[in-house]
């Protein structure tokens, strides 16, 4: 990659006199001067963001694709792509760890997007279905049944769901990393939770025949 030298002159230290660069500190750089120097062709401050975030991009892709060796592929292609448009990343206008997390979320939808949807297994184990959908959504990590259940939603109703009730992100932070309005988000959310209460139901309306 080709420097620009404005870009070279943030870069780089002289000690007055020496004249010699300061070596990167890059386990004490902050995300965007890594990525910043990833950009420039560093190799070690890439490498330093896949020992921070190397973890983290699995841990959403495995939530998003069933099939873990899947995820695993989907998280190396996410950080190949971290690696190829790290020159594109703007301070400004995301936080580095939203715009990782759009990467690999829509890698992930388009994964999805590739496969057919996936049928609730035969020995599913319903929950109440007189509870609240909230409710619901509170039991999803104690419940795999239920994860199951969860990850037979379209891509896009999954993805924000993980987002807004596993994450905890906002609907405003979700709708920036799935490219959506927050309106879009609240939309997504309350067709998901209609379709899971929907196959909730009719899974223990077949239990109970």
């Amino acid at each position: 990659m080709e420097f620009e030298w404005d870009a070279l002159a943030l870069l780089i230290k002289w000690n007055l006199g020496a004249g010699m660069v300061e070596p990167r500190a890059y386990n004490k750089a902050t995300d965007d001067e890594l990525l910043f120097w990833s950009a420039q062709g560093d190799r070690r401050a890439f490498d330093e963001i896949v020992v921070r975030h190397g973890s983290f991009v699995l841990s959403v892709a495995s939530r998003l694709i069933p099939n873990f060796r899947d995820a695993e592929d989907i998280a190396q292609d996410a950080m190949v792509k971290v690696w190829h448009q790290a020159d594109r990343f703007n301070p400004k206008r995301a936080q580095f760890r939203t715009w990782i997390y759009q990467i690999v979320v829509n890698l992930c939808i388009d994964s999805r997007r590739r496969k057919k949807p996936e049928s609730l297994p035969e020995n599913f184990d319903a929950v109440d279905p007189g509870a609240a959908a909230d409710e619901i959504l509170s039991n999803a990590e104690r419940d795999a049944a239920l994860v199951a259940a969860i990850r037979a939603l379209p891509a896009s109703q999954q993805a924000a769901m993980i987002l807004v009730y596993e994450e905890g992100v906002s609907g405003a932070e979700a709708g920036r990393i799935l490219g959506l309005s927050a309106k879009a988000i609240e939309r997504l959310l309350a067709r998901a939770r209609t379709t899971l209460r929907e196959r909730l139901l009719a899974q223990h309306d077949k239990q109970g025949e």
